[in-house]
């Protein structure tokens, strides 16, 4: 492999304003696809082979008229303090709003509370449903507008009027100013790191290509595909991350190649033949990693990790063909004026650190390596108590009681919870399908009876017929929250123990659904596809990185290294969303239980992450003790040339999870930047930095021990580039010799 990216990157070299066109006319073709593609594609939210679900679809066959996918919103009013909105001005009030919500756009009903008897018995809280035309993805700027306008004029008389819904919300906008922060973070950094604007230009731009391909592509597809826009937005966080990773790691290691003293061409074919390497095999474990959320099973989940997969494979390719053709480019001057006068003759330096000192890195190995199990034991402790908190973490999914305090989703739901009970929130559906000589009245009637005699559900609104009689659907309101323990186990009390016998009973089949039940079934599917999930992408890394480095014990320290700091980082998690440690420093308002699909969705994000400061670290470790030095040195070696970079890589990456954590008002989005940006600074720093130097220094040889019956089972993929030095020693390049052509290049321009 190492060989042929060693002439696929001198191909690109020679022949770059090519493949540069190339990738232009990609952007551009796959760009005119996305702008063709019409109509907005909704989120498949589904959970196949749950009981929620089979009900959906059951209703949705046998209720045609309905359209569950259409948006719905709740609006709530409270009547002043001492007053009631029976009382005629402020009924007044309510019926004003109500025609105004009525001549919105896309409004197909608008319901009476005072008909339909949805007014607490004080009388002080009613609540309207609205329902729109349209669907999540086609809420426009003007509804929202509206909406608000109707509220207001309640609010001029007097009243509390508050919304929840996706028109509330408004508009969904992927765009944020978290993703330009991260941009602004990634430049500042990448010229500390290089010295040099250009350097730190080639990065950001390739990257930039690669995302712009993925993201075109993705839209292009949707309609055909279904990948609606969420679909997206972890292809466009990972392709941005991993573009610049693995940009930087080829730059690097071309500015490394420079100052060995070979030609432009042969440095950009060395650094693509062994940097390549490393960057092809990281970007597989994220494409497994990726890949891997299929297992789940939930269509969204999916969707969401097989399009960023392929946006990572992009962000592979742009890596090994349009940055060499960037770095023909811009030859030297991807040092910066200072490095090139060091030797004006070449216009290259004669060593990368200042003075020819030791760097960072290398400081930082050998300390390390002097006291080995210290590091050792304080990383492992450190580590561990962090992860404490996860034996008590609860899961669930956020709802409107988690919102900002200061937002009309949250105070309705407060409001709602207020004047009829906290579960009213999160009403359960029951679903009676019948069959033939089935009296489906007399089943509901039944049915009703018994939901009522039970404490746990203080309301129950009258069944719903179909068409032709033969299915009913049920409201029920528990006397808990949606989020709460209490209110999932009555969900499996029904389903276990109520419905079997009701069904004996009465002959009616009874299905427990609603969003409520379908957010308590997503968190059962998430729990039960960890222990799966998570065994498949480990056991394929494993398999991967035993290729990659010709060793059993290095990839099983990877694997054991990754599983602390994604459980280190779990544990900070709910010191932080759950118990409310320092919360108020990001800006969380409310504890929630933590997301049902975080632990899965830290895992393959942070492994595949994790997997590539691996990959780049140790395969120059790999690299180095192949060509001869002893496994202390080959560390050294390994983090001097490539510390600096994953440092930098690390950083870029925290600064764009924490911007996600600190700006955005989201719950959910506040907690996945702050686990991404937790796990990537206890990976980088702690796992990569210190255990691995450590547990490396402590193995010695035996770190690169590998049974002779399984090196000769195993393919040989030579990411350290054995093949490509044969080629190169055959063809009078070997370790050490510089290139004829040289000494005819002149010195850069300055």
């Amino acid at each position: 492999m190492a060989t042929f990216l060693y002439k696929l990157g001198r191909l690109c070299f020679r022949r770059r304003w090519w493949a540069v066109l190339l990738w232009i006319a990609l952007v551009g073709g796959l760009g005119a696809g996305a702008a063709t593609s019409s109509g907005a594609v909704p989120d498949d939210f589904a959970l196949p082979g749950t009981e929620s679900q089979e009900a959906f679809d059951l209703m949705a066959e046998e209720f045609p008229e309905a359209n569950a996918e259409a948006v719905e919103g709740t609006v709530v009013f409270q009547a002043p303090e001492g007053a009631t909105l029976t009382s005629g001005e402020y009924f007044d009030a309510v019926q004003q709003v109500l025609t105004e919500l009525g001549a919105g756009d896309e409004v197909l009903t608008v319901v009476d509370p005072f008909e339909t008897g949805a007014v607490s018995e004080d009388g002080t809280v009613a609540y309207t449903t609205v329902d729109y035309a349209v669907e999540t993805g086609d809420v426009s700027t003007e509804m929202h507008d509206q909406l608000l306008a109707a509220m207001e004029s309640g609010r001029d008389a007097g009243l509390t009027v508050e919304a929840s819904g996706e028109v509330a919300m408004g508009p969904m906008h992927m765009g944020s100013a978290a993703e330009l922060i991260g941009l602004v973070v990634a430049a500042i950094v990448l010229v500390i790191t290089f010295g040099s604007l250009i350097a730190a230009g080639v990065p950001v731009l390739t990257a930039l290509i690669g995302v712009a391909v993925g993201m075109s592509g993705i839209a292009a597809l949707s309609t055909t595909l279904g990948l609606s826009e969420t679909t997206g937005i972890l292809a466009m966080m990972l392709g941005l991350a991993v573009g610049i990773d693995y940009a930087l790691f080829i730059v690097s290691r071309y500015r490394a190649e420079l100052v060995e003293g070979h030609s432009q061409e042969e440095a950009v074919g060395r650094a693509a033949g062994t940097a390549g390497s490393a960057v092809v095999f990281a970007g597989l474990t994220v494409i497994i990693a990726l890949a891997g959320l299929a297992i789940v099973n939930v269509p969204l989940l999916t969707k969401m990790g097989l399009a960023a997969a392929a946006t990572v494979a992009v962000a592979v390719l742009v890596a090994l063909t349009l940055v060499p053709a960037v770095l023909g480019i811009v030859g030297k001057r991807i040092f910066g004026r200072r490095m090139r006068k060091q030797n004006p003759e070449t216009g290259v330096p004669t060593s990368l650190n200042k003075e020819g000192k030791d760097n960072g890195g290398t400081r930082w190995a050998r300390a390390v390596l002097r006291r080995p199990a210290l590091a050792l034991v304080v990383s492992v402790l450190g580590l561990g108590v962090l992860a404490v908190p996860v034996a008590s973490m609860e899961m669930g999914l956020p709802d409107n009681g988690t919102q900002p305090e200061d937002t009309t989703l949250r105070q309705s739901y407060d409001l709602l919870s207020e004047g009829f009970g906290p579960g009213f929130n999160g009403p359960l559906m029951l679903t009676l399908d019948g069959g033939d000589g089935v009296d489906l009245e007399s089943a509901a009637t039944t049915v009703s009876g018994e939901l009522g005699a039970l404490d746990e559900i203080v309301f129950l609104a009258p069944p719903n017929f179909n068409a032709d009689g033969s299915m009913a659907t049920l409201l029920a309101f528990p006397a808990t929250g949606p989020s709460d323990s209490e209110t999932a186990d009555l969900v499996h009390h029904l389903r276990d123990d109520l419905a079997p016998q009701l069904e004996s009973q009465t002959g009616a089949a009874v299905l427990v659904t609603g969003m409520t039940a379908a957010n308590i079934d997503f968190s059962e599917v998430m729990n039960s596809a960890l222990v799966p999930y998570l065994s498949l992408v480990v056991g394929l890394a494993f398999i991967l990185l035993m290729l990659v480095f010709r060793s059993v014990l290095v990839p099983l320290k990877a694997a054991l290294g990754f599983l602390l700091s994604v459980l280190a980082a779990l544990g900070s998690v709910v010191a932080v969303f759950q118990w409310g440690w320092a919360a108020e420093l990001i800006g969380v308002e409310e504890t929630s239980p933590i997301m049902s699909m975080m632990p899965i969705f830290m895992v393959g994000v942070v492994f595949g992450l994790a997997m590539d400061y691996e990959v780049f670290l140790v395969t120059r470790m790999r690299e180095a003790y192949v060509h001869g030095e002893d496994p202390k040195q080959a560390v050294v070696t390994g983090f001097n040339l490539n510390a600096r970079v994953v440092t930098a890589a690390a950083v870029i990456m925290i600064s764009v999870f924490a911007s996600f954590a600190i700006t955005m008002d989201e719950a959910m989005i506040k907690m996945i930047g702050f686990g991404l940006g937790v796990a990537i600074l206890l990976d980088a720093f702690v796992v990569r930095m210190t255990l691995v130097p450590a547990l490396m220094g402590l193995l010695g040889d035996r770190a690169w021990w590998l049974p002779k019956w399984l090196d000769r089972v195993l393919p040989n993929v030579d990411v350290e580039g054995e093949s490509l030095e044969r080629y190169l020693e055959a063809n009078g390049k070997g370790r050490g010799s510089l290139d004829k052509k040289e000494e005819r290049e002149p010195a850069p321009v300055a």
